[in-house]
């Protein structure tokens, strides 16, 4: 069998294996999405009328959406972080390392499956959004894929990094633990707020960050506002963290 055959069986088999582990602890993504589904009905329904600043709640909705998808899926990569660092002190990582397997094929599986379980918990969380009253009507079509590539893009970038922390981790504690800052750094974003009405000393923390850029775009997208530079930021951002999440991976990895 050749190199490329081989490392697409065994890729294929451990997406599997990964796929199937979700499947039967599924309580791992459910706790993890209550966050984004609470924060999205609570700043919607209870605090969306002041938000909105009498633009109403439905105004506030579709300003509140994209960046609750974002956060989406920084709450799910959180799963793959501690998957990591379970299969590291049970010992199977362990036993890969010693398998006649590709040695990339392990990292693709938690790679892959975490993108497949981010995708599918915002494709979830949209229809909520869109079950409360989000609406797109101006997107079209190319609009609508490259804010889909961008979400993909933006889940490969965080698994990536999400497999290095669990990798480093000692336990699944720690890993939930250090990965806590994908789930918090939308909370310090433009997600719920605009930057311009956060103080100057804030407003710098908030906006040279990687989850600010990449709203601001999906916002634009979907609801046909300015882009400006945040696009191009945006994917500079999601580049540079798949490189160093991939790098730091395959150092501990070996």
């Amino acid at each position: 069998m050749s190199t490329l055959a081989l490392a697409i069986r065994d890729s294929s088999t451990m997406l599997r294996r990964n796929l199937l582990h979700a499947r039967r602890y599924p309580s791992l993504t459910l706790n993890l999405l209550l966050t984004p589904v609470m924060l999205l009905l609570l700043f919607v329904y209870v605090f969306g009328g002041t938000m909105s600043g009498g633009a109403g709640r439905s105004a506030y909705l579709a300003y509140l959406v994209p960046g609750i998808l974002l956060m989406t899926i920084g709450s799910t990569t959180v799963g793959t972080a501690v998957s990591v660092a379970t299969d590291m002190n049970e010992g199977i990582i362990a036993r890969f390392r010693t398998m006649a397997i590709h040695r990339g094929s392990v990292l693709f599986g938690h790679v892959a499956g975490s993108v497949i379980r981010a995708l599918a918990s915002v494709v979830l969380v949209g229809a909520i959004g869109v079950a409360m009253g989000f609406r797109s009507t101006d997107a079209t079509v190319l609009e609508w894929l490259a804010a889909f590539g961008l979400l993909a893009l933006f889940a490969l970038a965080f698994t990536w990094i999400a497999v290095g922390m669990g990798m480093g981790s000692p336990n699944a504690e720690a890993a939930s633990n250090s990965a806590m800052p994908l789930v918090l750094l939308p909370l310090i974003s433009s997600a719920f707020v605009p930057l311009e009405s956060m103080p100057g000393w804030f407003r710098p923390v908030a906006e040279y960050q990687p989850f600010t850029p990449a709203i601001e775009t999906l916002r634009g997208l979907l609801l046909g506002t300015e882009i400006g530079h945040n696009g191009w930021i945006a994917l500079v951002w999601c580049a540079a963290l798949t490189v160093l999440g991939h790098r730091w991976s395959r150092k501990q990895f070996g």
